[in-house]
């Protein structure tokens, strides 16, 4: 008799796949090279996944504690935007090891979530933001398949980065 996976298991395998992809773009990198923009875009390796890991906490942030836990876009100051873009660069002070290491314990927490809430389908109000449709809601469903769909999104981004820094591929 096969056993069929359940929502929650495949959530979780799909996300692990492509966590595992965006990290496998940063293997036998210096943090020198973690932070290097290879292309035309601001984007480095390094600032990808400080991004994934903001983003991916904000949103389990969401599940638990609903829009409040997005701040308010309408407030946002220059000081707020740019933390913001500052996710996306390798600062001083900054390692690979220690950018891998926050992503980790972001990836536990959430996968702790997804194993432990009691209902996926459980929803809050998306917080007031030009991106954002007015009076949507998004169920803690919907917020992982978006965690789901930036992190592969991104992983692919690294890809590019990554083979235009010494053509290392992640597939191929």
């Amino acid at each position: 008799m096969t056993t069929t996976p359940d929502e929650r298991t495949d959530l979780l395998e799909t996300l692990a796949k492509h966590r595992d992809f965006l990290r496998f773009t940063t293997r036998d990198l210096t943090d020198e090279q973690a932070g290097k923009q290879t292309t035309v875009s601001a984007l480095c390796l390094g600032g990808l996944i400080k991004h994934v890991t903001s983003v991916e906490r904000g949103w389990a942030n969401f599940i638990v504690e609903g829009p409040s836990a997005m701040g308010d876009f309408d407030s946002m100051t220059e000081a707020d935007f740019a933390r913001r873009a500052d996710e996306f660069r390798m600062l001083p002070g900054d390692t690979l090891a220690g950018v891998l290491d926050a992503y980790a314990e972001v990836a536990r927490r959430t996968d702790e979530l997804v194993r432990t809430l009691p209902d996926l389908s459980a929803a809050h109000p998306l917080p007031k933001a030009p991106w954002f449709e007015p009076g949507a809601q998004w169920s803690a469903r919907r917020v992982l398949l978006h965690i789901i769909a930036e992190t592969s999104q991104h992983a692919g981004h690294a890809d590019i980065i990554r083979e235009s820094l010494d053509g290392a591929k992640t597939m191929g």
